[in-house]
């Protein structure tokens, strides 16, 4: 998820027991179960790797998450009380006074991101919106995680964040959702630009 293990690795499961003070199985196991999750690659008689990144899974992966995002977001907002409201103003309290390096997010200020955008739509009325929009989120910041210390691009996300949250504490759906759409877009756009300059860099 941190990008620690590069996109492609083979991942050997005697060195990751070894690792982690953890049994063989133990490790097959979790490995397999990244592997549902579309984190792992399983190859028959090979074992396993880390799934390998591309530009067109990135595409794809936005426009999906897009779709499900904007879904999510547009329920809470009608469905939403003041206990909701109330989540969103301390999960974009707590994002804000996390530091945060753009080119080198830390662990505690990518949980802070999560939560926040979890808040935001937290009041959804369907469980499995919720639930393929973490999937979603999840291979999202996999993506972002590995290729942002490769952008050399400037981006306020504390501005971003903030107008976004405003935005859905107003009920204003159409504005809330146009931020949104933005939001993912420009991390789209930096995911693909960091993926070309590691193309031109081995070429």
């Amino acid at each position: 998820m941190a990008g620690r293990l590069p996109p492609g690795r083979k991942l050997k499961i005697q060195e990751l027991s070894d690792r982690l003070g953890v049994s063989p199985s133990v490790v097959r196991e979790a490995l397999s179960r990244l592997s549902a999750e579309s984190l792992v690659l399983a190859e028959p008689q090979r074992g396993f790797r880390v799934s390998p990144i591309n530009a067109a899974d990135v595409r794809d992966l936005t426009a999906v998450r897009t779709d499900i995002e904007l879904k999510c977001l547009r329920s809470a907002i009608r469905e939403g009380g003041l206990s909701w409201e109330t989540a969103i103003v301390a999960a974009r309290h707590e994002l804000v006074g996390t530091p945060y390096d753009i080119h080198d997010l830390s662990d505690g200020w990518t949980e802070a991101h999560a939560k926040f955008h979890y808040a935001l739509v937290a009041a959804c009325d369907s469980p499995w919106l919720l639930r393929i929009r973490e999937q979603l989120f999840v291979q999202g910041e996999r993506y972002r995680r590995i290729n942002i210390r490769m952008s050399h691009e400037g981006r306020d996300l504390r501005v971003e964040h903030s107008e976004l949250a405003q935005a859905v504490l107003n009920r204003n759906t159409p504005l809330a959702a146009e931020l949104m759409r933005e939001h993912l877009r420009l991390t789209q756009t930096l995911t693909l630009q960091s993926l070309m300059s590691a193309d031109t860099a081995v070429g």
